[in-house]
């Protein structure tokens, strides 16, 4: 029997991707692990493979479009399946020929207030939920200037708790999923451009309410002296990342100055003998891998059963691009050349500029290495990204008086900032581990064995 295939969650969270490609045409047959579509998050590109061999009947959204998590995608069949009328095949599974729900009425609607965009959360999803379900409905029960009356309104539940923060009424704003339903962009949108018309905190999306007036919130001009640039999904990725891991990660730091001076003497040979060069970074990120082989009990993470500890030295290195910062994952670095490091890094470091990373090169890692040495910055502290454990804010190497034997000196230091979880690792690990570290970043050889 045919079957829908839907907008997978490609990434931990996720309530909605990109469609980037369908790399099937219409009517054509694939098999098993095929690569049906590319899909893109906020920060990779996903390939969206088959599990069984098949043949895709029908896209339902065109290259492109921005797709929440679970909505239909494509129509499949088997590969010795006779279809016959599309149009009744889809209406049997409740979607009309463009991907939309068909909702029927008096359906009852599960309460996904707490939900992102209408994705249960794992400790919110209903213990029953019918296989296509609307997201949220709501009927305008009063005529209001400027607004859309006696008809059914399709809002998530995301959208519209964001647009009751804001004070925006929902008949205001032009939906753009599936039936008109208002996704979070919309709201956004309207949010950014200051539309007309608002609801009063505690008002019920389509209860009826006092008059609308003009919202000053919202409004934006040239004369007021300000431009809003709406969030893009990295960037609101980025924020709710970060803000979680501040909220809930207990951070302390470990603070080093190292000096440097043979390990850039190092770095310039290695330059001087190969064709490819080696960063300071390519350095810095062998010298954590081979810190956490000395000190295992840093190459951890925490989990809510247990502390996962790696035989594998997996670590990520920060990377800022056009849309935001990612952090792609170098894997087995224990194990690597460093010119083998500097090869891998240069690769995922132009990919993640191009946006071509796939999700699960941003996954893993207990440890990641963020420098911005190159900008002159002396000394920063980074947040941890989580679930990784650690993460190493590198400064600009500068020349500084330092003390050798004794003797009074001019000498290359960089300043090193260890931000660690609590949870898993204790004060004397971080602090062996960057005992470790700054012995190796001073002493470059090691680093090379």
């Amino acid at each position: 029997m045919p079957r829908l295939l839907r907008m997978p969650e490609v990434a931990a969270n996720a309530v909605e991707a990109v469609l980037q490609e369908w790399k099937v045409e219409e009517n054509a047959a694939f098999s098993s692990a095929d690569v049906l579509a590319t899909v893109e998050t906020e920060k990779a590109v996903v390939d969206v493979e088959a599990d069984a061999e098949g043949v895709l009947l029908k896209t339902l959204v065109p290259n492109g479009a921005q797709v929440e998590v679970g909505a239909p995608i494509a129509l499949l069949a088997d590969a010795s399946e006779q279809v016959g009328d599309l149009d009744a095949v889809m209406q049997g599974l409740g979607v009309t020929a463009n991907g939309a729900v068909v909702t029927p009425e008096r359906r009852e609607v599960p309460d996904l207030s707490g939900a992102e965009d209408g994705v249960p959360q794992p400790d919110e999803a209903p213990a029953s939920v019918p296989a296509e379900v609307p997201a949220v409905s709501a009927v305008s029960a009063a005529t209001r200037g400027g607004e859309r009356t006696g008809e059914r309104i399709f809002v998530s539940p995301l959208a519209r708790r964001i647009a009751q923060e804001r004070g925006l009424a929902l008949g205001s704003i032009a939906g753009s999923g599936p039936r008109g339903r208002i996704l979070r962009r919309d709201v956004d949108a309207a949010s950014a451009g200051g539309i007309q018309g608002t609801v009063q905190p505690g008002v019920a999306a389509g209860e009826s309410a006092p008059a609308a007036t003009p919202s000053r919130a919202t409004t934006s001009s040239e004369g007021q002296g300000f431009t809003d640039v709406p969030h893009s999904r990295m960037r609101r990725a980025i924020a709710t990342r970060l803000s979680e891991s501040k909220q809930t990660v207990p951070h302390f730091y470990v603070r080093a100055t190292v000096q440097v001076d043979e390990l850039l003497a190092v770095r310039a040979q290695l330059n001087d003998a190969g064709d490819l060069r080696v960063s300071v970074t390519d350095l810095l990120v062998k010298a954590v891998a081979r810190a956490h082989v000395l000190v295992p009990a840093m190459n951890v993470v925490w989990t809510e059963g247990a502390v996962r500890a790696f035989s594998s030295v997996d670590v990520s290195l920060a990377v800022a691009t056009d849309r935001g910062l990612v952090a792609p994952v170098l894997r087995g670095v224990q194990t690597m050349p460093v010119s083998a490091v500097a090869a891998t890094a240069r690769d995922l470091v132009a990919r993640a500029k191009s946006g071509e990373l796939r999700q699960d090169e941003l996954e893993g890692g207990s440890v990641a290495v963020t420098n911005l040495g190159m900008f002159g910055t002396e000394e920063f502290a980074a947040i941890i990204n989580p679930p990784q454990s650690a993460i190493l804010a590198v400064g600009a190497a500068r020349q500084e008086p330092v003390v050798r034997d004794g003797r009074l000196e001019v000498g290359t230091v960089m300043h090193l900032t260890l931000s660690v979880d609590h949870r898993p690792i204790d004060g004397v690990v971080a602090a062996q581990w960057m005992q470790a570290l700054v012995g190796l970043l001073e002493h470059p050889v090691r680093i090379l064995v």
